[in-house]
């Protein structure tokens, strides 16, 4: 009964997050802050994609063999930080980030065009699934031509409008960002539709991440030019101080030196003193360095605050041209099906449900087998049913039933 709930409600359960399983593809990247060194070490060699195998483990360098099925990429992130730091015996715990590479596929089965395995893809639909697979699988017989291209070039359409809506919603919100605006100025079709108002709020999720990424690598880089400038600071009051010793260490010396002229002073007081002066301006010259070293860092942190705002700009206008080349590209696509379901229409008036009589029409069915602990359970779905990593979705079309008046 759990397993058939989440087969109609599947948004439910992905609260908890997603729980990883086999043929899963993840990306797996470790790093360790050394705090006695003050840098950053990338573990290069445990970077890379691993896959889980049929055993739901991942095997990894140094780590081995790593449960990593039923856990989210959080867990297993985690797991892999504390395998390392126990089995290398380290001080500080790595920190591992996992993200999927690549989710394990679907199936689709059953009356479609091109049955078989696929590529899973978030927000992927029983409809989306279903254009995947080449839509409805054609029928030589006349009487279900016609109906069976109408219901086909109809999902085809459905999808490429969902797609369009969420060009939209980016297109809206790039051109924000590009303007600096707060606000994203939407389509108002977007907010018609659940859909279109999830796009929407997903879009201004997406677009206060990223200014919250920008502020804080530009508050990183000024937090770290306030520091070096109070060590400017701190280098320029030392090298005054270690001048005014340096004056007073000369006119001694200075002083002693007509003293040994006539006699009264030795020589090794005078090479003491020669020697302490020379000490002196030594220091003096090592902070001068370390001062020009600190400016040269603040130049250094200011040109990096420049490149970040740089690429940020340049990034949203490559996004912006490349969303509107896909805009024309769909507009193009749905124009293209609008007129296929037009002729199908003009071939089988009787393709839509409003101008048909009980019966008149192929019935489409569609199912979907899950697994879960083991476990397969198959119930009925619908077009907007979504459709979850592994999934089987099986779809039956029924002929039309003979009139039998």
């Amino acid at each position: 009964m759990l397993l058939l709930a989440a087969l109609v409600a599947p948004a439910a359960a992905a609260d908890d997050g997603y729980r990883l399983d086999t043929m899963d593809r993840l990306r797996v990247r470790v790093a360790e802050w050394q705090s006695a060194e003050g840098a950053l070490r990338d573990w290069t060699t445990l970077n890379g994609d691993y896959a889980v195998g049929p055993s739901g483990d991942i095997s990894m360098p140094f780590v081995g063999q790593l449960a990593a099925r039923g856990r989210t990429t959080a867990e297993l992130a985690s797991a892999i930080g504390e395998q390392l730091q126990q089995k290398l015996g380290l001080p500080d715990r790595p920190e591992a980030s996992v993200e999927i590479a690549e989710f394990r596929p679907i199936f689709i089965a059953g009356d479609v065009q091109t049955p078989g395995k696929y590529p899973y893809d978030p927000q992927l639909t029983v409809l989306k699934a279903l254009s995947l697979a080449g839509g409805l699988r054609r029928s030589e017989s006349a009487g279900l031509g016609g109906p069976r291209d109408f219901v086909n070039a109809q999902g085809n359409y459905g999808v490429l409008v969902a797609q369009r809506d969420g060009l939209l919603a980016r297109r809206a919100r790039l051109a924000a960002e590009a303007q600096g605006r707060s606000d994203i100025q939407f389509p108002d079709e977007l907010n018609k539709s659940d859909g279109g108002r999830k796009l929407m709020n997903d879009e201004k999720a997406l677009m206060a991440a990223r200014d919250k990424r920008l502020r804080l690598q530009l508050s990183g880089l000024d937090d770290l030019k306030k520091l070096l400038q109070s060590e400017i600071e701190s280098l320029q009051q030392k090298i005054a101080t270690q001048n005014r010793q340096l004056d007073l260490a000369r006119n001694e010396l200075k002083s002693i030196g007509n003293l040994q002229q006539k006699g009264l002073v030795v020589n090794q007081r005078i090479l003491t003193l020669e020697q302490s002066n020379a000490e002196l301006e030594g220091k003096i010259l090592d902070m001068e360095t370390a001062s020009l070293r600190a400016k040269q860092d603040i130049a250094k942190a200011t040109q990096d605050a420049t490149s970040l705002q740089n690429d940020r700009e340049t990034g949203i206008a490559q996004d912006r041209q490349q969303t509107e080349s896909d805009l024309n590209e769909l507009n193009l696509k749905m124009g293209m099906y609008a007129g296929l379901m037009t002729e199908a229409l003009s071939r089988a008036p009787q393709a839509t449900a409003g101008a048909a009589s009980p019966g008149s029409t192929p019935t489409v069915r569609y199912r979907i087998v899950r697994s879960a602990n083991g476990k397969s359970a198959e119930a009925d779905a619908q077009e907007d049913t979504p459709v979850l990593p592994g999934d089987v979705v099986k779809v039956e079309v029924a002929a039309p039933q003979a009139d039998s008046n």
